[in-house]
């Protein structure tokens, strides 16, 4: 073999390396919006990696995540699916309530969604049905929002020497009018009175904290919406300051000092998103994966928290919850 040749060959043996390299295939992205903002959803992204690395899949070693926060203005969401999809994402996550999962849905028709709600897909039209969702979009539902009234009820065995409780709701919510509803005749069934105080940005918030003192409430519950977990501290800090036992959706509300919590299992619900992600990537297709409902429901009551307020709970209200914090 020429000298010529042989150095000809060894340059082509050295280049094989990068060659294969560079047509191995990039890593998949996973375009991941919220409504919520990062530091009120450590625990649910948590459990989003959990489901993603029980299907294979492990952030920043086989998939890429790119995060996009609303930080509770729901207005924000059409720009971020929009952006993430003009990223050529693999899959589009949408989470944090159904005006997230719309905003996906609509930014997209070919590049598979999964979205995370607490309403009825196949009632907001995003789903054929549960079984066969059709089209791009699946996921997992958490329907924390139907459940004002339960929620309701249980404050109300809490504290049943209230008569005047008061809600905080969100207007902009895209379930607000059904919560009204459901407040407002599940409080003559309880022989109680019930005031509601409307917010859905921090100035209206700070209006609704003085409208709840100026009537003068004996007890608080807090909506389902995603805004106000985004301020879950600032609503859990006012309920203490001022004395007044609160129920709220999520455990996490318990955990940080609220009274107490009810509410479909929140974690749960996000590493079935995971879960759900990580086949998409291995080939299975949205309209083919049935809609999850929740089957794990967390009731937790913090004991410290009523100590502090001077509220004895009931104890056969406390042998319900499946979490007591004390």
């Amino acid at each position: 073999m020429r000298r010529r040749d042989f150095i000809s060959l060894l340059g082509a043996a050295a280049a094989w390396p990068f060659m294969a390299r560079a047509q191995q295939p990039a890593m998949p992205t996973i375009g991941y919006m919220s409504a919520r903002s990062p530091a009120d959803t450590v625990q649910v992204l948590e459990a989003f990696h959990k489901g993603l690395g029980e299907g294979g899949f492990v952030s920043d070693r086989n998939v890429n995540v790119e995060y996009r926060w609303a930080h509770g203005d729901y207005s924000r969401l059409p720009a971020l699916a929009a952006e993430l999809v003009q990223r050529r994402v693999t899959v589009l996550v949408g989470t944090g309530g159904e005006l997230s999962a719309r905003a996906a849905k609509e930014a997209t028709a070919t590049i598979p969604v999964v979205f995370n709600m607490g309403s009825d897909p196949v009632e907001a039209g995003l789903v054929q049905s549960f079984n066969r969702p059709g089209g791009n979009i699946t996921g997992s539902i958490i329907l924390s929002e139907a459940m004002e009234q339960k929620r309701f009820g249980i404050l109300q065995e809490a504290v049943p020497n209230v008569v005047l409780f008061g809600a905080i709701v969100n207007p902009n919510y895209s379930a607000s009018a059904d919560q009204m509803s459901d407040l407002e005749r599940a409080a003559p069934k309880l022989g109680r009175q019930l005031f509601v105080a409307k917010a859905s940005n921090d100035a209206e918030l700070d209006a609704a904290f003085a409208a709840l003192l100026r009537e003068r409430v004996g007890a608080l519950l807090v909506a389902s919406d995603p805004y106000f977990d985004t301020r879950r501290r600032s609503i859990i800090a006012f309920a203490a300051e001022n004395r007044l036992p609160a129920i709220y959706q999520f455990r996490e509300y318990a955990f940080e000092g609220g009274l107490i919590s009810y509410g479909p299992s929140i974690t749960d619900a996000y590493r079935q998103v995971g879960i759900y992600v990580a086949r998409i990537l291995k080939g299975e297709k949205p309209a083919d994966l049935p809609v999850l409902q929740p089957i794990k429901f967390d009731f937790v009551i913090n004991l410290k928290t009523a100590k502090m307020l001077g509220l004895i709970v009931p104890p056969t209200l406390v042998a319900r919850a499946n979490e007591v914090i004390d």
